[in-house]
């Protein structure tokens, strides 16, 4: 996978395009935002929770988290993982605030 393919994709639909890491075990529960947000596996294991689902993407899968819908993101893996997170822009910006558990 071609992660400059992915931010040229990402941008042309107004995402922004950034990577993240995280350890195994790291959790990020009950997380919402207030735009739409795009979310890849580039290395190791992930499980993400949306919508009532458990999610398994695998490497180069995009998964679409609608603005204001509740997910958790888990490393499930034995080792780092890496992911691309893109946040949708709104106007001339893009929103990057991100509220945990539906508060601010």
């Amino acid at each position: 996978m071609d992660i400059r393919v992915v931010e040229r994709d990402w941008a042309a639909r107004g995402f922004s395009c950034d990577t993240w890491t995280d350890p195994p075990g790291q959790t990020w529960r009950d997380y919402t935002h207030d735009t739409d947000e795009l979310l890849m596996l580039i290395d190791g294991e992930i499980e993400i929770h949306l919508g009532g689902k458990a999610l398994y993407p695998t490497i180069g899968e995009e998964i679409f988290i609608p603005a204001h819908a509740p997910h958790t993101v888990i490393n499930t893996g034995a080792t780092t993982n890496r992911w691309l997170y893109g946040y949708q822009q709104i106007g001339d910006r893009f929103i990057f605030p991100c509220k945990k558990g539906g508060r601010a």
